[in-house]
């Protein structure tokens, strides 16, 4: 395992390597796989995600009653929001390459520098009473921008960490504190919204994002070996992309489904909070319920393994229209933080079942790439989809499009299923041995 040029998982000097079979230097066999968290490494990232979660916790709702707050409705929310992915889809693929090329640590460095500067000048923005829609929609694109450089950058940071099938419990471990975390953001956040406005909520984003920049930059991460120039990675990268069937089509349904979900539960979310409950403490409530989902569902990812890593994966995301569906139904509060629950509980089986595919199907040295064309296509159709229910959203009710959403979810899911390549999927078994070269399904 190597996560630097000297080999080691915090940068000192690496020292030479142990017999790993049985002989006169290792009469025993081979030691089992070490936790992850007794990686120094793995440590150090983990306090950044957790740092950088505190704050995040808060900005969606921070940020919505802030567009709420200077005016704007349904309109002004999506324009901000669909700004704020558009850099993303536009440098994702930039940021792809280059995690293949350059020191991952030091563009997860770089990319929160970035968002701390952004959310801070939002925060000012806000705080001085200068909010306007064009202003918040202009911060909102250099986190964008700072999102296109980190995501596929992170992807490939833990698979240098740890042993291929210390995978899951690495990606479910990552997620527990910050699942923890998110679980009171919210509901903190909401109040912080209610009683003393949004900018306090950003400005403190701001600051965890900075704080995890500085640890980010300590895990002095080598660069991947690039194999040519940069356009040459980037059409290696696509046709590895099109080689690998089941990574195209999840890409695919992922596109249609995370666009609804995020159009119902982000964008309409607010509104019909705002409008059928009681504002932003009921709004802070549901999305506390969705943490503490997330939570519950990462305890779940510890202990259970399932063998079919994609058909779970798939399974799994189509928790996500029972929010949706409680909303347009209008059922009350207490059904409708159940489903928030759930929903978590199943995001959280398919995020950690996906990435420990991923993590174990393709190369080190593409998964910058691989993440990043992956990206772009969940993310390709989210900025029209705020558009689209911006757009919409005077002419037909709200609940009325969150129904929409929720059916596109389900027939997401079951169409994905249907792709055979998905069903092929398995975990790996085990490590393989010292020097011995991974051979994922393509």
């Amino acid at each position: 395992m190597s996560t630097s040029e000297n080999g080691t998982t915090d940068g000192t000097t690496a020292p030479a390597p142990a017999p790993t079979g049985p002989g006169p230097g290792n009469p025993r066999s081979p030691a089992p796989p070490r936790s992850p968290l007794r990686v120094p490494a793995f440590r150090r990232f983990l306090l950044a995600q957790l740092i950088s979660a505190i704050g995040s916790a808060m900005a969606p709702l921070a940020l919505a009653y802030a567009v709420i707050g200077a005016g704007g409705g349904a309109g002004a929310l999506g324009l901000v929001l669909a700004t704020s992915t558009v850099p993303t889809v536009l440098f994702l693929l930039v940021g792809g390459v280059l995690a293949d090329r350059v020191s991952r640590s030091r563009l997860l460095f770089l990319g929160n520098l970035l968002a701390a500067a952004a959310q801070g000048a939002l925060a000012l923005v806000v705080g001085t009473g200068a909010a306007s829609t064009g202003a918040i929609a202009g911060c909102g694109f250099v986190s964008g921008v700072a999102v296109a450089f980190t995501t596929p950058a992170a992807q490939g940071v833990l698979a240098r960490l740890v042993e291929p099938d210390r995978l899951q419990q690495a990606n479910a471990l990552l997620r527990l504190p910050t699942n923890a975390v998110k679980v009171v953001g919210p509901v903190v956040g909401g109040l912080i919204v209610a009683f003393a406005g949004p900018a306090w909520a950003l400005g403190l984003d701001a600051v965890t994002f900075a704080a995890a920049a500085l640890l980010l930059l300590g895990l002095r991460l080598g660069a991947p070996v690039g194999r040519g120039g940069a356009l040459a990675d980037l059409r290696a990268g696509w046709s590895g992309f099109r080689a690998r069937t089941w990574l195209w089509t999840y890409t695919a349904a992922g596109t249609v489904l995370v666009a609804a979900w995020l159009a119902g539960y982000q964008l309409l979310g607010p509104i019909v909070a705002e409008r059928e409950y009681a504002g932003a403490r009921t709004w802070g409530l549901v999305q506390g319920a969705f943490a503490l989902g997330l939570l519950a569902g990462t305890v779940v990812c510890l202990r259970w393994k399932p063998q079919r890593l994609l058909v779970v994966a798939v399974v799994a995301s189509s928790g996500l229209a029972l929010p949706l569906a409680a909303l347009a139904c209008a059922l009350p509060l207490p059904w409708l933080l159940l489903g928030a629950v759930l929903a978590g509980i199943t995001l959280d089986i398919a995020g950690v079942t996906w990435v420990t595919a991923f993590q174990q199907q393709v190369p080190d040295a593409e998964l910058g790439r691989m993440s990043s064309f992956n990206q772009v296509g969940e993310r390709l159709a989210i900025p029209l989809s705020y558009l689209v229910v911006a757009l919409v959203s005077p002419v037909f009710a709200a609940r009325s499009v969150l129904l929409v959403c929720t059916g596109i979810i389900v027939a997401a899911t079951l169409l994905n299923l249907c792709v055979r390549d998905i069903h092929r999927i398995r975990r790996l078994p085990r490590t393989p041995p010292a020097g011995a070269p991974r051979t994922p399904l393509r």
